[in-house]
């Protein structure tokens, strides 16, 4: 395991490596960030351009709005400012961006004041930061500035800190491009003396924004919210220093947890009490679940209850992964080590304590392994009290391993193989000799191994030495044996046919799991080829539909937006014998995904009664229509590693539709 932590990960590489690519042929995109309107971000942006066009730098004003305010004003003096570009709207002239103008100057530096601008109907792009998405596609860099209310995925908290619903955003994929963002920081108590001193709105606006949104709880939670962003940023970009370098020890510049959740009746407690560290340690967290071939082999119920609890955590805010792999410590430890977790957490040991005896603890592997990460073994606060509650979780955990135990087929199938290899040594046994025969039972071990597993594979190596010895050393048909040399043979063959079963099983589980990667990668490699060289949208969306049926055994059907308005029209593309139901109900829940540009319906939290679940398909530029899916298994999408391929489909699904929708609207707008 030390050789993987140590050295970097080749897809991260790769993927990096294509960035730096896309990166080298656009304009950088650099931010003035703040917690709210008045903290000084454009008058820092214009006096970062004044000492760099007094090095000579070619750095020109694209749009700024000084808000009346004289000492931002001031700044603009010696630098070339771009004319505005001059709008009606009903009745009244309204200045902005002249984006045209902007690209045919084409400056080095192009300043863009206010990135979450709503733009004038007639205009290009409804928002200025499609604008900037245009410059930055051109080659021109762009400084510009935003207010951390104005991100989407803050907005909905922003609007239950202050009571004000913020109608502009800008998606946080687009502001995670910028490189830099720049902290303007102001305290609530400097900011509210500006206001005051009418530095920031008028003097007939500053009593009114004083009493609403600019309350100080209000500008210290904002502030909050905006060095918290702004620190993610710089984490981030830590972790991948660390990933490419292949750094393996824990940097612990800040608490992350990870938790790790197993299949037992615990599980949901272990979440439910890692939630509450991370929220005592002010923590991000994960919830992770190692799949093993044990793992896969659990009753339904089981495979369920991991879904079930992996849900539970994201509701909690937790991010999920489902890993894969044939240690579950090496592979906790690799993933804790790579999101640089400063604790790890998990539950109480369920297995049988001869088990841990016979095998090695699992909680003992991790601990000793773990290094400079802090391992939390938790019970979980929120558990039954009392005998009855004890009682209760015994019962559970004796059921579980029953089941899991509970494989007579499997176990008979060695015991056959065995009987087999013992009549035909019993053929070969007048021409061959021990040795010989001795290999026919190796051979039913391995046979066993690869089609029943490492339980099976164990008790006919068992048997098939008892068998050797019980037909074929003398005295035979007893267990006697004559010759104490044959003592050596028995161990011998006993560990051979061990170590073989162990391997030979190990060797089924990779194969499995390799298979399932390779059958994900090709169906997500022949979307995308499938998608680039397609002619034209109908095709997209057909071949799209076809992929999405047979990876998610699902009726599917995809909505794309009629004009520019919220009304949807509907086409559908599948192909089912069965017609996907849509109704006003399920239409309207399309639509709630289309306008909020996120999942909803059958599997979700929000709208879950519907038929199908929806899923938007949005790239930088928006949400360009909305994918719905009907499945014929239920459960299989509320697992996590199923929503993470759909939601990569959907992305290739929504870059497609997205290329395709510019290439059909770019002849009309040069016309």
């Amino acid at each position: 395991m030390k050789d993987r932590l140590d050295r970097p990960d080749p897809e991260a590489l790769l993927t990096l490596a294509r960035a730096e690519e896309q990166a080298a042929h656009r304009g950088r995109l650099q931010i003035f960030f703040g917690a709210s309107a008045g903290v000084g971000k454009t008058y820092a942006m214009l006096a970062a351009a004044q000492a760099l066009a007094r090095q000579g730098g070619d750095v020109v004003v694209g749009w700024v709005d000084t808000h009346g305010r004289t000492e931002t004003a001031a700044l603009l003096d010696g630098l070339e400012v771009l004319p505005p570009r001059r709008v009606e709207h009903r009745g009244i002239e309204l200045l902005d961006l002249d984006l045209d103008a902007a690209l045919a100057r084409r400056p080095s530096v192009l300043l863009v004041d206010e990135l979450a601008h709503t733009n004038a109907a007639d205009a290009r792009h409804p928002k200025r930061w499609q604008d900037v998405e245009e410059l930055l596609a051109a080659g021109i860099d762009v400084w510009s500035t935003l207010n951390v209310q104005h991100l989407e995925s803050l907005n909905d908290l922003v609007a239950q800190i202050t009571g004000v619903a913020v109608r502009e955003t800008v998606p946080d994929s687009f502001f995670d491009r910028a490189d830099p963002v720049r902290l303007v920081d102001l305290a609530p108590g400097e900011l509210l003396e500006r206001l005051a001193q009418g530095k920031v709105y008028l003097p007939e606006s500053a009593h009114q924004a004083r009493e609403g949104f600019f309350r100080r709880g209000n500008l210290i939670a904002l502030r909050e919210l905006a060095l918290r962003k702004t620190a993610d940023r710089v984490d981030d970009q830590m972790l991948r220093y660390r990933e490419q370098q292949g750094i393996a020890p824990t940097w612990p510049v800040a608490e992350r947890l990870v938790v790790a959740a197993g299949s037992g009746p615990q599980a949901e407690r272990v979440v439910r009490a890692g939630r509450r560290l991370a929220e005592q340690l002010r923590a991000e967290w994960s919830a992770i679940y190692v799949e093993t071939e044990r793992e896969r082999r659990l009753p339904q119920a089981d495979r369920d209850r991991v879904w079930g609890t992996l849900r539970l955590a994201e509701q909690l805010g937790a991010s999920t992964r489902v890993l894969s792999g044939l240690d579950p410590a090496a592979e906790i430890l690799l993933f804790a080590r790579r999101a640089n977790a400063s604790k790890l957490v998990l539950g109480k040991p369920e297995a049988p304590r001869w088990r841990d005896r016979l095998f090695g603890s699992f909680a003992e592997r991790l601990i000793r392994d773990s290094g400079d990460i802090d391992i939390y073994i938790l019970s979980g606060l929120d558990a039954p009290t009392g005998r009855l509650g004890r009682v209760a979780d015994q019962r559970a955990l004796r059921e579980r391993w029953k089941r899991s135990r509970s494989r007579p087929r499997a176990y008979l199938f060695g015991l056959v193989a065995i009987v087999f290899a013992s009549g035909f040594a019993a053929l070969m046994a007048p021409s061959f000799g021990e040795a010989n025969l001795v290999m026919v039972y190796l051979l039913a071990v391995v046979g066993t191994a690869l089609w029943a597993g490492r339980g099976p594979a164990i008790l006919a190596s068992l048997a098939g030495v008892a068998a050797f010895d019980f037909f074929f050393v003398s005295p035979r048909l007893t267990f006697a044996v004559d010759d104490t040399q044959y003592v050596v043979t028995f161990v011998v063959m006993l560990v051979t046919a061990l170590a073989i079963s162990m391997l030979t099983a190990r060797l089924r589980t990779q194969v499995s799991l390799a298979a399932e990667r390779e059958e994900r990668t090709a169906a997500l490699y022949d979307l995308a080829r499938e998608l680039a060289g397609a002619a034209d949208l109908p095709t997209i969306l057909g071949s799209a539909a076809r992929h999405l049926r047979e990876m998610f055994s699902s009726q599917v059907v995809i909505l794309l937006p009629d004009g520019v308005g919220a009304e949807a029209r509907l086409t559908e593309w599948a192909s089912d014998t069965v017609t996907y139901l849509l109704n006003e109900r399920e239409l309207a829940v399309a639509a709630w995904v289309f306008d909020h540009g996120r999942w909803a319906g059958l599997t979700t939290e929000t709208l879950p009664a519907s038929l199908g679940l929806y899923v938007p398909l949005t790239t930088a530029r928006g949400t360009f229509g909305v994918l719905g899916l009907h499945p014929a298994d239920r459960p299989r999408l509320t697992r996590p590693d199923q929503k993470h391929l759909l939601e990569v489909c959907a992305g290739q699904i929504a870059l497609a539709v997205e290329l395709r929708t510019r290439e059909r609207a770019a002849p009309t707008r040069s016309g």
